[in-house]
């Protein structure tokens, strides 16, 4: 495995770093409730929390 003879700069590996950015992330809309929410991610609705169209916690009533 060939190894670079002498170190490359700051300036350079800079350059080469400029084109590694995170894109926009995915969002959906849910067909239940028509939420828009990231993808593969649990999310609110009111009191509720939901994942791929059904509830999975419930938020106990204080009274």
């Amino acid at each position: 495995m060939p190894n670079p003879k002498r170190r490359h700069s700051k300036t350079r590996t800079a350059k080469r770093r400029t084109h590694q950015v995170a894109g926009t992330p995915t969002l959906s809309t849910c067909g239940t409730t028509g939420e828009t929410h990231l993808r593969h991610r649990a999310y609110k609705v009111g009191d509720d929390l939901m994942y791929r169209g059904k509830v999975v916690a419930t938020k106990a009533s204080e009274e």
